[in-house]
């Protein structure tokens, strides 16, 4: 099985590393179409920890979450993970999230979690662009409120990234930090597929992988300006696997 291998820039590692599988936009339909039991099976004899970037239903509806929890019964290694924009279609994401949560992963939203000596950040993060055409807090107040958003987003991920105390870390998002990982989408959707606020909110700090979803038709693999790795791991991306889900080492 291959493995991303990354250690951004941290120093005095434990050698043994942690195998984490991560994958996003599952979207879990009410209909039960493609079921994730076997595949979270095959995933907990493959990794340590399973990280799932967002988009776990469809429509963000409680049944869809509710089958989602049954297929995770399969699953025998922690799971993380954050909540994505189609979670919150139907304006049911607290009963979505407390229905995952009791079924044992750790959502995050705003927080850090260790595990085994690997810290865990998550939020869902938001859009605005990329670098010098990223949207700036100008003009009528419709458009404040959306940089606001991300704004809001940027400051949760980093109160939460001052409480990590691992000197091994990932991060986790649903929308993407960089530009470089969502290549091949349309160039007129980019603004709304991430924004560089997160990359520079993150490159604050030193962490090991960053993993986001969300861009169906990105590349797997990129950097934020600061050096530090990104990894889409949206389901339909192709990945060196070969699998639905990437196995990054830590």
């Amino acid at each position: 099985m291959w493995a991303a291998k990354v250690n951004g820039g941290m120093s005095d590692e434990p050698k043994q590393a942690m195998k984490v599988a991560a994958m996003g936009d599952l979207h879990v339909r009410e209909d039960n179409a493609e079921s994730y039991r076997e595949l979270f099976g095959e995933i907990s004899r493959e990794a340590d920890v399973l990280v799932l970037a967002g988009d776990l239903t469809d429509l963000g509806k409680p049944k869809e979450a509710e089958l989602l929890a049954q297929d995770l019964k399969a699953c025998s290694i922690p799971v993380v993970g954050v909540l994505g924009n189609h979670d919150y279609e139907c304006g049911a994401h607290e009963e979505v999230a407390q229905i995952l949560r009791d079924a044992g992963m750790k959502l995050l939203d705003g927080q850090s979690i260790e595990i085994d000596g690997v810290g865990f950040v998550g939020v869902k993060g938001f859009a605005g662009g990329f670098g010098r055409r990223m949207l700036g807090y100008f003009g009528e107040p419709a458009m404040k409120q959306f940089v606001n958003e991300t704004m809001n987003e940027t400051l949760r991920l980093e109160n939460a990234m001052r409480h990590v105390r691992a000197k091994r870390s990932m991060v986790i998002l649903h929308y993407a930090p960089i530009a470089e990982t969502i290549e091949s989408e349309p160039l007129e959707i980019y603004p709304f597929l991430g924004s560089s606020r997160l990359a520079e909110t993150i490159d604050r700090f030193k962490v090991n992988a960053i993993v986001h979803g969300h861009a169906h038709r990105g590349r797997f693999e990129g950097r934020t300006p600061g050096g530090q790795p990104v990894y889409n791991v949206a389901k339909h991306i192709e990945k060196p696997t070969g699998r639905p889900y990437a196995i990054i080492e830590i």
